[in-house]
């Protein structure tokens, strides 16, 4: 079992930027990005694989959040630039056992507390 803790999430106005953080206690294959908005179910937002030379962003991210991270650290990092009113979410760090770039919910095995985000119009 991986122990995750997600950190950088805040109030922050419509146009700005945030970078959220996942700390690991190990090594996952594969690392992603999950949202749940009030009233809403968790929906994917980013996932990379083991090595970080792949990725999947969702279409409603796409061309503003990146995903990345630092395995000699254990890190997972998601940066969001250009923030909408609808990008407010708890964001959860997930981790997943196998090398699949997956984007569903029930395939990640480990889950952090999550990250509040608010953006303001």
């Amino acid at each position: 079992q991986v122990q995750l803790v997600e950190s950088g999430g805040g109030l922050v106005q419509a146009g700005g930027s945030l970078r959220l953080s996942c700390a690991a206690s190990g090594r996952a294959p594969t690392m992603g990005w999950f949202r749940q908005a009030p009233g809403k179910e968790r929906e994917f937002v980013a996932t990379i694989n083991w090595s970080g030379s792949a990725w999947k962003i969702a279409d409603s991210v796409k061309g503003r959040f990146t995903i990345s991270r630092d395995n000699a650290k254990n890190m997972v990092y998601l940066q969001m630039n250009s923030l909408k009113p609808e990008d407010t979410a708890v964001y959860y760090c997930a981790a997943a056992r196998s090398y699949r770039l997956d984007q569903l919910v029930e395939n990640y095995d480990d889950w952090g507390q999550g990250t509040q985000v608010t953006v303001s119009s």
